[in-house]
């Protein structure tokens, strides 16, 4: 366990191959403010504000449009970690209620403390000294314990993702950018049960539909929402504007640009 495993959980946009969140994050704002989307809403983050990102979730964040400066604090919890800490605490837990993937920390003057507390076992990256690590994350966990015990009903489930709902899941989180397998793992599926249960939902194999689905949305929202192509993509679950343009003119035989300029000529 060490700081630059946490800075890993989390990618920037530009840059993540999976929207993806394997272990549970805390996510503390320094400056500027965090957009986040999981699938149902968007959640603002600002600096001070701070939350925990439930691992087995699908999440996109991005620092907020005009904000000058933006940083942040991370910490990624391995399940291996959580499990030692919580043998060490001799812990138990009910299991949570909640489905939230953001889940907001009651604000305490703790938090704040805790992380003006990393910088002198921090390098000039903002990377925890090795040796202080894992003292530093095992601080950190007894914090969010003490102030909101609920929490050990998320941080101590070590559960698979049960069976649910394909049809439902997959309308709610097409836009992510994710492999095949994680979607299987996150409806409790094997990969070859969910591409039979999808072929028998959706009449179309998961690649074919996820691309057709994602390029409508990118339709509608230039020709009605005047949206440019630039805006779209990465939201949409496409790796490149180029992957992007191509697959808009394999189905609709026209590039984004061609349907935007030809939008502006009939106004």
């Amino acid at each position: 366990m060490n700081a630059n495993a946490a800075k890993n959980c989390l990618s920037e946009p530009e840059i993540a191959q999976e929207q993806f969140i394997p272990d549970h994050v805390f996510v503390y704002v320094t400056k500027g403010s965090l957009r986040c989307y999981d699938g149902n809403k968007s959640h603002i983050f600002k600096a001070g504000e701070y939350c925990l990102v439930r691992k087995n979730s699908l999440a996109r964040y991005e620092s907020e449009k005009g904000a000058a400066e933006f940083e942040k604090v991370i910490f990624c919890f391995e399940e291996k970690f959580i499990r030692n800490f919580q043998e060490k605490h001799q812990l138990t837990a009910a299991k949570s209620n909640s489905a939230d993937t953001f889940i907001r920390i009651n604000p305490t003057a703790l938090i704040p403390d805790f992380i003006r507390s990393l910088e002198p076992y921090s390098d000039h990256s903002g990377n925890i000294d090795e040796a202080f690590a894992d003292i530093k994350y095992e601080e950190l966990l007894i914090i969010l314990l003490k102030n909101q015990p609920e929490l050990a009903g998320i941080l101590f489930d070590y559960a698979s993702p049960e069976k649910i709902n394909l049809e439902e899941f997959m309308n709610r989180n097409y836009k992510f950018n994710v492999r095949i397998e994680r979607f299987a793992y996150l409806t409790g599926r094997s990969l070859s049960a969910f591409k039979r249960d999808f072929k028998i939902i959706f009449k179309k194999t998961p690649s074919h539909w996820l691309v057709n689905k994602r390029l409508q949305d990118a339709y509608f929202l230039m020709q009605k929402k005047n949206k440019k192509p630039t805006e779209i993509y990465l939201d949409l679950g496409f790796e490149s504007l180029s992957h992007f343009s191509v697959a808009f003119k394999k189905l609709f035989g026209i590039t984004p640009t061609e349907l935007t300029g030809k939008k502006k000529q009939n106004h």
